[in-house]
């Protein structure tokens, strides 16, 4: 009997559509090699690690709703695997970094982890984390960007710890943080400015978190930008 192309074609597409699950899931191994680079004290493959796992959380969406990842395999829930490789690659790991780092005395870095993960994870369970226009409500828990900068400018302990004891308070606050992607408003802006920063972001790691200080303003610039993306929609509200 001549085999069903059909039912190949639906084989074949099913196994296409759980391989973006596997592509999602490999996020927890870059965490886990970023983890061990943190062990190592090797902060720059660290953020390397944590960039390619940004990456992957960036384009694993759109490739399974290509697919129709959700429909054809309604075992395996993608929002699921997203939010448990997002914990360990957003707030687990820079939380673990900021006790080792030495970047703040160890009874004060204990404090601003422990603010970072029960803040993290307390974020990541909320179902209303995302406006309808589809900004982030409150601090979005991407604790490698606070955490990025913290190797670069490297602010005495008492400004970094305020910094983050401040961030995890955003995340309970109606505080809209744009999403670079989704957010209609200034997309192209967004995206552009995001690509820049990608690239500087690559230039600094190649020189060991040390850029110089035209790069290190850049960055703090297009920091800045993103953090008054949402204040601007506020005020238009």
């Amino acid at each position: 009997m001549p085999a069903d192309p059909d039912a190949a074609r639906n084989r074949f597409s099913d196994a296409l559509a759980f391989s973006v699950h596997i592509f999602t899931a490999s996020g927890a191994v870059l965490a886990l090699l970023a983890l061990l680079a943190a062990i190592s004290r090797n902060w720059s493959f660290m953020f390397w690690m944590l960039g390619i796992a940004l990456i992957v959380d960036g384009i694993d969406g759109t490739i399974a709703r290509r697919l129709d990842v959700a429909e054809r395999l309604p075992r395996w829930s993608g929002d699921v695997l997203d939010l448990v490789v997002d914990f360990l690659t957003y707030v687990f790991i820079p939380a673990f970094a900021v006790v080792v780092s030495g970047l703040l005395p160890v009874w004060l870095a204990v404090l601003c982890a422990t603010a970072i993960i029960i803040s993290g994870a307390l974020y990541f369970a909320d179902r209303e984390m995302k406006t309808p226009d589809y900004y982030f409500r409150g601090f979005p828990a991407v604790w490698n960007v606070p955490l990025f900068y913290l190797f670069l400018l490297q602010p005495p302990p008492w400004i970094a710890a305020f910094g983050i004891f401040l961030l995890a308070i955003a995340t309970f606050l109606p505080v809209p943080f744009v999403h670079p992607f989704r957010v209609r408003r200034g997309r192209a802006l967004s995206i552009a400015l995001l690509v820049i920063w990608s690239v500087l972001a690559c230039v600094t790691l190649l020189r060991d978190m040390m850029p110089g200080r035209w790069i290190t303003a850049a960055l703090c610039a297009i920091a800045l930008y993103f953090l008054g993306a949402g204040v601007m929609r506020r005020t238009d509200a």
